[in-house]
């Protein structure tokens, strides 16, 4: 989950570092540090707080950092230990010679730092990193890349290290397995970095750092190995998207920001995979013949993606007749999921590398079964051990409250859908091509949807005070109701919760009363009037109901305190339509409320750990 960055090079290390942090916070920002060697006295000198990038900014115009043109420094999401000082990264071995960054978890820590310390070696936090610099430094010899290579092939868990040595200033080492890491190639100078966005200021010229590989890096080369030391060829790709799309661009937030770029998000992606009626997935990766004979689908991710992965289940079987099977992708592999070589494995992941869903498709590939995987993140851990990838290209999502990408994985699992119904027929032609018209009408109901962005703030804020929500839909608008659930919950921290609206009597019915509220997600559909039903028994118990509902419904309005409503468009396109003003009623309670909106407590973007 945390974010690293190094640097070495001719300039001043400092303030490239301290750029890159800010560009990385949504990775963790509980805690921040920084180490650069000193041109001076050639020691490393390390600065780190408790608290966001802005704390350590304020603490270095305390206490200056020398000069130096090698550093590292982090910005930490908690996993061991809390957040404070003593845990923050960098951290240095006992000689204070060797320097680490760390994302991951080493999950054989323990008994390793029991026999460090029997050695000898004195821990100062309560982290598992400091157990890699410890370790770096027991075996460190005066070879710095021979130390770290004997200390990772100790190591059990994930892990992308950044390590940097007083006696070898001019030299950065990394490291990866299961944590992502890239090196960015610059003239005269080179660096690390959790994410791209990190580094896009300075170049575009990126290796992603495979698996099983490290790297030294000196301002004027970058050579790779594996672990065993064998020396690999890298491919410099080259970043496309624009400097632009990690600036908020007058807006207040990113997450205003990025819900307003999904019409452009899917109309990008209805351009490039919808040519007249045909859906075009050449990367999917699998033959017609393969296509054809699947007989099962299990879509496998987390959160968010999971909520959009359950959408794509209705959509799916509806289309097609295949049976959908959903799982939480940090269940999945924990149940010994009965796959085949007829079973296909969707995975979805914004970042491409979240630990539970690599975990799971490894799983399923090792029973025989396929993998595509759908991702906004190129050359990510998913996309290279997937038998075929979707990239979504939403473009960087910097808010770490999901908006566009989850708008965009919704897309490309319906396109999915279209292009398995050509091999599995279950609804009438005329059907299927009247769903393709109205999914290309989506971009511009979106801009519809935010051209009346005040009206939903309106709402939003006169319901701001209560305490407790409720989400509720039916069918496809069940995972609607889930998905804007867990909005609410990330950027406001008040409880809510998504139930599908028929379950809402077998339980969730006994919190219903004045002093909550209720989001009834009601578009027209062949269900409609079932959700009515639902809503008369909220209003009869005095809950407060905000409705989303299907324009030109005056019905609804007699059954709730609040209606917003979204352009008509087919039932099954439905969750395209009413994710914007979920997101957005989300989005104006929290700032009414004052909250980080960006940097929601306790979170992070890429959850790299199980």
């Amino acid at each position: 989950m945390c974010g690293i960055i190094g640097y070495v090079g001719k300039r001043s290390a400092t303030p490239i570092l301290i750029d890159g942090l800010r560009k990385l916070e949504y990775r963790g920002y509980d805690s921040s540090g920084i180490g650069v060697i000193a041109n001076t006295s050639g020691n490393i000198v390390v600065r780190k707080t408790k608290g966001k990038i802005k704390d350590l900014v304020n603490l270095i115009d305390k206490q200056k950092l020398p000069q130096g043109q090698t550093g590292l420094s982090h910005t930490r999401w908690a996993t061991h230990g809390a957040p404070n000082r003593a845990n923050a990264h960098p951290h240095f071995d006992d000689s204070k010679k060797i320097l680490i960054a760390h994302n991951g978890i080493i999950e054989n820590y323990e008994s390793l730092k029991e026999n460090l310390k029997r050695q000898g070696h004195k821990f100062v936090s309560d982290t598992d990193t400091e157990v890699i610099a410890q370790l770096i430094g027991h075996f460190y010899k005066g070879d710095l890349f021979d130390a770290v290579k004997r200390a990772i092939r100790q190591l059990r868990g994930a892990f992308a290290l950044g390590v940097i040595c007083k006696d070898h200033p001019g030299t950065l080492i990394a490291a990866r397995i299961g944590s992502p890491l890239i090196i960015g190639i610059g003239k005269d100078e080179n660096y690390i970095a959790s994410d791209v966005p990190a580094i896009l200021n300075l170049t575009r010229k990126v290796i992603y750092l495979k698996d099983g590989e490290m790297a030294v890096l000196k301002d004027d080369k970058v050579d790779v190995f594996t672990f065993l030391g064998k020396k690999v060829a890298a491919k410099v790709r080259t970043v496309t998207f624009n400097v632009d799309a990690v600036k908020k661009g007058g807006f207040p937030h990113f997450m205003i920001k990025e819900i307003h770029e999904q019409p452009d998000v899917i109309e990008g992606m209805l351009k490039l995979r919808l040519k007249g009626s045909k859906v075009v997935l050449k990367e999917i990766g699998l033959k017609a013949s393969e296509l054809k004979g699947i007989n099962h689908i299990f879509v496998v991710a987390c959160g968010t993606a999971y909520h959009a992965g359950l959408a794509g289940k209705y959509f799916i079987e509806k289309l097609t007749r295949i049976p959908v099977s959903i799982d939480a992708a940090s269940e999945f592999r924990y149940r010994d999921p009965v796959v085949g070589k007829k079973t296909l494995i969707i995975a979805v992941s914004q970042s491409g590398e979240t630990a539970d869903t690599l975990a799971a498709i490894r799983e399923a590939k090792r029973k025989g079964a396929k993998v595509v995987s759908i991702c906004n993140a190129v050359g990510s851990s998913l996309t290279r051990e997937s038998d075929g990838v979707l990239y979504t290209h939403a473009g960087p999502e910097i808010g770490v409250a999901s908006t566009k990408a989850y708008i965009a994985q919704i897309a490309m699992l319906f396109l999915l859908g279209l292009r398995l119904y050509d091999f599995k027929k279950a609804l009438p032609k005329k059907e299927v091509s009247r769903i393709i018209r109205e999914f290309k009408k989506i971009p511009g109901r979106h801009k519809e949807i935010l051209a009346g962005k005040d009206k939903i703030a309106k709402v939003a804020k006169k319901n701001s005070h209560f305490g407790c929500f409720l989400f509720l839909g039916r069918n496809i608008n069940y995972p609607s109701a889930m998905e804007g659930a867990l909005k609410l919950k990330e950027i406001s921290y008040i409880p809510a919760e998504g139930y599908p609206a028929g379950e809402m009597k077998h339980g969730p019915i006994a919190l219903i009363d004045e002093y909550r509220a209720v989001v009834c997600v009601s578009p027209q559909s062949d269900i409609y009037e079932k959700m009515i039903s639902n809503m008369q028994e909220i209003r009869a118990r005095k809950g407060k109901i905000i409705a989303i509902a299907t324009q030109g419904d005056a019905v609804i309005k007699k059954h709730a305190n609040h209606v917003i409503y979204v352009p008509p468009t087919h039932n099954l396109l439905t969750p395209l339509l009413v994710a914007l003003p979920l997101q957005l009623i989300a989005y104006y309670i929290a700032v009414q409320l004052g909250c980080d909106v960006d940097q929601p407590r306790n979170l992070a973007k890429s959850v790299t750990v199980e």
